[in-house]
């Protein structure tokens, strides 16, 4: 048993781990070396459309998050420039997105020590997001992502859509001092608020609102496919925030964002020398693995869409290595948290992008906008401050409203009861739970579930017919001989199945007539320590009650786990190997129920009767 855990073997395992899901360092070289200029019109022409949606977006999400507007910006620009150098899908647009940010607000909100230093962790949170998803790439984490319901990604991105409509509609009132006053944490909390604080309502941000989010739903009907975001915002800015700064009623005193300066958007690491680092990672380390997770699953499922309609190939162990160096990028910008956005990454679909450069010009062309906004303070012209916050909470009503994807509810209300109870958890955890949490929970919901599914092997009894062929067993028939007992075993013997598959097989061990059970485990897979351990105890118990336990049917997989456990061993006693004997009997493709017959024939050996004939439909020209 030792020389299984051999360090050499041991080094051979790992590398092979990682030689299998080997990633691409640098995917884009392929594609530089065939660029043209076709190329380069149609990537152009793209990246400006995502451009213009992306630099809105980019201010909603840090609104969303509560984070000053230039860490949307700088996460839109870093994150496009950056992913693509690694990503496996050529049309994923990385950036910030509305659950990622609403993730991030929802920390915060409920652990006041840390929100008082924002803007200062929120770069080291976003590093250690980035630090998780290269690791999770690089350890194929990416692929058992397969294993989550959709239904959790819609029940949180819906919770998550009434969360952020909620909470916009401080800064639509004119009441966000009151509100943030009052420190809600939840849900209730923030609705609780919202009607205690309507007594200071103030008319101008509704207004303002009220036309703002009219414009924007006109225009979405009359031009579906114009950058109506930012062309709404510009309009309304234009317009209200100069009646603001003039102090014409009752828009006077209505709140604005503040600008950046160019030093904002210097690049620097995260300080990891000061005092109490420590301190805060592990305050941090939480909610990080949460905001990978949700970031790693969105752009998962983004990519895999996309895929579908270019008929790409989606890697998603490599998007998910692109994702981790997008959230160092913006980490290194003073951005906030990445992920893949599939209105931006559909745009650039749809807009006739051909290669991942889109993605690339696209950022180059939000830096240049957001050094353009920074500067233009220094000649008296401050675009940003001239945008009411109640403008942008409408538009931010109106892209949360379109999370809510009554299609993707219906499917997954009406599928299985099992997907109803996962969207319908996940919804109600994410509006009373804190957002770290709530994911996880539908997560586990999920998982729990599935499992619950594949952990139910099934079990048969088989006979021989008259013409030597298998047959299920009747339950009026009883078996051709009563000692020996031949049960079929299809299905995962995993860890989650152990318990089961051991119920089952004494029950059927149960019978007193019984002396010899054969397994056929030729459609059994991914046996594991427990379901071996299970069969151990089954056939020293048999054993001990002068009982025995064949195997027929077993593939190499099978085998091998046997063989490497130890197991094998105990199969195989009493079995005299030079005399031909043995306890386990291989599948043969070519000859399905040779190994039962030879199992059937130990048997009778077994039992020190005299040898019966053995009726069974072979091919004996194939052994």
């Amino acid at each position: 048993m030792i020389s299984h855990f051999h360090p050499r073997r041991i080094a051979r395992r790992l590398g092979g781990f990682f030689r299998e899901g080997k990633l691409d360092p640098l995917p884009i070289l392929g594609v530089l070396r065939r660029y043209s200029r076709e190329k380069f019109r149609a990537d152009g022409k793209a990246a400006l459309n995502v451009s213009l949606l992306d630099i809105p977006q980019g201010i909603a999400y840090a609104a969303i998050a509560e984070l000053p507007i230039v860490f949307g910006i700088a996460c839109s620009a870093a994150a496009s420039i950056t992913a693509p150098f690694f990503a496996g899908s050529r049309h994923t647009i990385l950036g910030p997105t509305n659950a990622t940010a609403f993730m991030l607000f929802g920390f915060f909100a409920v652990e006041p020590a840390l929100a008082a230093r924002e803007t200062q962790l929120v770069p080291l949170l976003v590093m250690m997001v980035g630090l998780l998803c290269l690791v999770g790439a690089i350890l194929r984490v990416a692929d058992l992502l397969q294993y989550i319901s959709r239904s959790v990604l819609v029940g949180y991105v819906s919770g998550a859509a009434v969360l952020i409509m909620t909470n916009q509609f401080k800064h639509l009132f004119g009441v966000a001092a009151e509100v943030d006053e009052q420190r809600p944490s939840t849900f209730v909390g923030l609705v609780e608020a919202l009607l205690r604080s309507l007594h200071a309502i103030d008319w101008g941000p509704l207004i303002i609102g009220v036309t703002t989010f009219a414009l924007f739903w006109f225009m979405r009907r009359w031009k579906p496919r114009w950058p109506n975001l930012a062309l709404v915002l510009i309009v309304v800015s234009a317009g209200f925030g100069t009646l603001i700064h003039r102090g014409i009623e009752p828009f006077a005193g209505v709140a604005c964002f503040k600008t950046f300066t160019p030093q904002d958007l210097v690049p620097s690491l995260p300080s990891l020398a000061r005092e109490g680092i420590f301190e805060d990672i592990s305050a941090l380390l939480g909610v990080a693995l949460a905001i990978a997770f949700l970031a790693c699953l969105e752009n998962t499922l983004m990519a895999k869409t996309i895929a579908s309609r270019s008929g790409d190939r989606s890697d998603v162990n490599q998007d998910m290595f692109a994702v981790g160096a997008a959230n160092v990028a913006s980490a290194i910008a003073g951005g906030m948290p990445a992920s893949g956005s599939l209105l931006r990454s559909s745009l650039n679909f749809t807009s006739g992008a051909i290669t991942r450069m889109s993605s690339v010009y696209s950022g180059t062309l939000v830096l240049s906008a957001a050094l353009l906004i920074a500067w233009l303070p220094k000649y008296g012209i401050d675009l940003i401050g001239h945008v009411p916050k109640a403008a942008l909470a409408a538009l931010v009503v109106g892209i949360a409203l379109a999370l809510i994807n009554r299609h993707n509810i219906r499917v997954c209300l009406r599928s299985t009861p099992d997907d109803a109870a996962v969207l319908v958890t996940t919804f109600v955890a994410t509006l009373i739970a804190p957002l770290d949490v709530a994911i996880f929970i539908g997560v586990a919901l999920s998982i729990t579930l599935f499992l619950r599914k594949a952990s139910r092997p099934h079990l048969v009894e088989y006979e021989f017919s008259d013409a030597g062929e298998l047959r299920q067993m009747g339950e009026k028939r009883q078996r051709p001989n009563p000692a020996i007992s031949i049960v079929h075993v299809e299905g995962d013997l995993f860890f989650g199945a152990a318990e089961l598959f051991r119920t089952q097989i004494q029950r059927t061990a149960a019978d007193p007539s019984l002396k010899i059970l054969i397994l056929r485990l030729k459609n059994a897979r991914h046996l594991d320590a427990t379901s071996v351990l299970a069969l151990e105890d089954l056939i020293k118990f048999m054993r001990a009650n002068d009982r025995h336990v064949l195997i027929s049917g077993a593939t190499r997989d099978v085998y091998r786990v046997l063989k490497n456990s130890g197991v094998l061993k105990t199969i195989q006693q009493g079995a005299d190997r030079k005399a031909g004997q043995s306890n386990i009997f291989l599948n043969r493709p070519s000859n399905p129920n040779l190994s039962t017959r030879d199992a059937l024939k130990r048997a009778q050996q077994l039992l020190g009767g005299e040898k019966a004939e053995v009726r069974i439909f072979y091919d004996p020209t194939k052994k």
